[in-house]
């Protein structure tokens, strides 16, 4: 059984990125050493409020246990903003998150008898030891020295979100969740490329262009960063002049009708990038349901990844949908993301050529498959292609574009495939005669 004890990953470092999130209150409440948290002990708080009470960060549930984060407080589902060691396994309810008077986190669980602990670092200066910290207004925690300088802050290490005042360096990442319950890393991610280049991609790939979704078109101008500001204009700008580059999202009114909504920017479990405004409505005290501002992009069918090998992105009344490619079957019924596997068991070439008598070729229409083809050629028509396909041991489907006459080839597995009723693309899949025996 796997140890209940997890660190907090506080990679904690006196280079910090200027503090940005740090800076942007002035009102804060300090948590001294012997400050401790628990997830449901009567006798310590689960976790520590920023001054208006708008973010906490501490225990919140996963699974059966528990994990540490940050979270949107006032909502009717709960909006976690930051979740520190995200793929641990969840803490039990005896676990314990505790500040200690020589400035490191330790977070123990009393049913393993032990502590892990998390410190400034080897090669820190004592003056850089956590002396206190902080929930700040903005979202951010952190944590300062004896001399109130901050040595960490969560906004230098964001997971799938950033907030008002928060920036995505140059070289850094945001990873989707792996699902709305399970903050774990996901399948997708925002990549800030040196190159200046703001970048979606799926998980596992290459971060080639053919793995790539969505991207800015900042590519020739490096040294840019993703800077989201408090009043939600999401915008990259320079690291060394802060000039702007390309703004995502601006709403003008925003910067003179500022009213206390938090805005975030999220890479979510769909692999789409959006911002969202949380208005803060006074009456309940409370936040309004979240409005979606702006999207990376607006067909979710783009999303290269969301369905996995073999499958097909769909919605069914409006809710995304992946089935299965001719010849293949879902890998997990409950868990279709998972993708598909071969029904049909694979016969052996003879001599270089493919064994036609063991195979048929299916038709679908208006199908893309936007992985990098092995073979491309001009041909007549789709049943030439059809058929070079079929006596080509390498293939296992290819396109025929009847604008072009060209015909593509690819192997299997089948990775970046969409349905789409604008193209004049035909796909033709190979599939086997003899049913695999399970």
């Amino acid at each position: 059984m796997a140890s209940n004890i997890r660190i907090v990953a506080f990679l904690l470092s006196v280079f910090s990125l200027g503090g940005e999130g740090a800076r942007q209150n002035n009102s804060t409440q300090l948590i001294s050493p012997g400050s401790s948290l628990s997830p449901i002990s009567t006798h310590h708080p689960s976790s520590w409020p920023s001054p208006s009470g708008n973010f906490a960060f501490g225990f919140y549930e996963k699974g059966a246990g528990f994990a540490i984060g940050i979270w949107l407080e006032g909502t009717d589902k709960q909006t976690i903003v930051w979740t520190a060691n995200r793929d641990d396994l969840p803490v039990t309810s005896n676990a314990m998150l505790r500040l200690t008077s020589d400035g490191k986190l330790v977070l123990s669980d009393r049913e393993q008898q032990k502590n892990l602990t998390v410190s400034t670092g080897t090669n820190s200066p004592t003056d850089s030891a956590a002396s206190s910290a902080s929930m700040l207004d903005s979202g951010d925690f952190v944590l300062y020295n004896k001399t109130r300088d901050v040595i960490w802050e969560s906004f230098n290490h964001p997971t799938d979100t950033l907030l008002g005042g928060q920036i995505l360096p140059v070289g850094g990442s945001l990873f989707s969740s792996l699902s709305e319950n399970d903050r774990s890393t996901g399948r997708f991610h925002l990549d800030m490329q040196a190159d200046g280049n703001l970048v979606l991609y799926s998980a596992n790939s290459e971060n080639s262009s053919a793995d790539s979704y969505w991207s800015s078109g900042t590519f020739v101008q490096p040294k840019l960063q993703l800077y989201l500001n408090a009043t939600g204009r999401l915008v990259l700008i320079n690291s060394t002049s802060w000039e702007e580059s390309k703004v995502l999202y601006d709403d003008e009114s925003s910067k003179t009708n500022y009213d206390g909504t938090i805005y975030r920017a999220t890479i979510d479990v769909d692999g789409n990038f959006r911002l969202y405004s949380h208005e803060y409505d006074k009456s309940t005290g409370k936040f309004q349901p979240s409005v979606t501002l702006w999207q990376a992009l607006a067909d979710p069918c783009d999303v290269k990844g969301f369905c996995g090998l073999n499958s097909y992105y769909t919605l069914y009344d409006y809710q995304p949908n992946c089935l299965c490619l001719p010849g293949t079957d879902y890998a997990d019924f409950d868990q279709r993301t998972l993708g598909c596997l071969r029904n049909y068991t694979k016969v052996e070439c003879n001599d270089g050529k493919e064994n036609i008598s063991s195979y048929q070729m299916s038709t679908m229409e208006n199908m893309v498959l936007e992985d990098i083809a092995y073979y491309e050629a001009q041909m007549p028509t789709v049943k030439e292609c059809s058929r070079s396909c079929l006596e080509d041991c390498n293939c296992g489907a290819a396109e025929f574009d009847s604008g072009s006459n060209l015909c593509a080839k690819q192997n299997l597995p089948l990775r970046y495939v969409r349905r789409d009723p604008k193209e004049s693309i035909t796909a033709v899949f190979k599939i086997g005669n003899i049913t695999a025996k399970i």
